[in-house]
């Protein structure tokens, strides 16, 4: 079955990475892909991708009206995602609690769901 791991960011997790040094950074990066390397190895993984801050977001509204992010009054923001094809859903949440956000804040699961319901 299909699930997107959905990863969220907020304040915490950017003043963390902020204040890392050079080292801690590399060694962050170096464990996704780490991660990515042993989903790719699993099969597991179909794809993930890491997202632009929500400055950076354009919103496209109904008559066309294109305004600049961020968007919600919320603290978090969706920062990131893995789309992955796995035997059972405990082995998703297996895979999004390995997901460093999980610390400072929510990765959030969810089946992927087609025309006529959950993709199996």
């Amino acid at each position: 079955m299909k699930y997107v791991v959905l990863i969220y960011g907020n304040p915490e997790s950017r003043q963390a990475w902020a204040g890392m040094t050079e080292a801690q950074r590399a060694a962050g990066l170096a464990y996704y892909q780490q991660l990515n390397d042993d989903l790719d190895a699993s099969g597991e993984r179909i794809v993930s991708e890491r997202l632009a801050f929500p400055e950076l977001t354009k919103r496209i509204s109904a008559g066309s009206l294109t305004t600049d992010g961020p968007f919600a009054e919320a603290k978090e923001f969706l920062a990131g995602f893995y789309l992955l094809d796995c035997e059972t859903e405990d082995r998703a949440l297996e895979i999004a609690a390995r997901i460093p956000e999980a610390a400072f804040g929510a990765v959030e699961v969810r089946p992927v769901m087609g025309l006529h319901g959950p993709e199996l």
